[in-house]
């Protein structure tokens, strides 16, 4: 016997997760588990500190040369990195 009200698992636990107002909070914790995805091994390396705050997502580097590199390819790396999750979670990256 089918039911016509049945609705996928995933569908129902997004809508529990909005409702409680975690949605923002795993988006985020997504997008930066990403940002090793998006940005290679190499540039990972560098890498030291990683955070959002108000849709801005700040990333502390430990070569320059890569801070100034990753500076011209900010907004590439908003769009990847917001694709990577499924949802328009940063607006800007600084790098510092």
């Amino acid at each position: 016997m089918r039911r016509n009200n049945t609705e996928k698992l995933g569908d129902v636990i997004m809508k529990l997760l909005r409702q409680e107002g975690l949605e923002t909070p795993l988006n985020q914790h997504r997008l930066v588990e990403s940002w090793k995805d998006v940005v290679g091994p190499v540039i990972y390396r560098y890498t030291t500190n990683i955070y959002i705050k108000n849709q801005t997502l700040y990333v502390q580097l430990s070569s320059s040369v890569i801070r100034q590199e990753l500076q011209m390819s900010r907004e590439m790396l908003v769009r990847n990195l917001n694709s990577q999750v499924g949802a328009q979670v940063i607006s800007d990256i600084m790098f510092y």
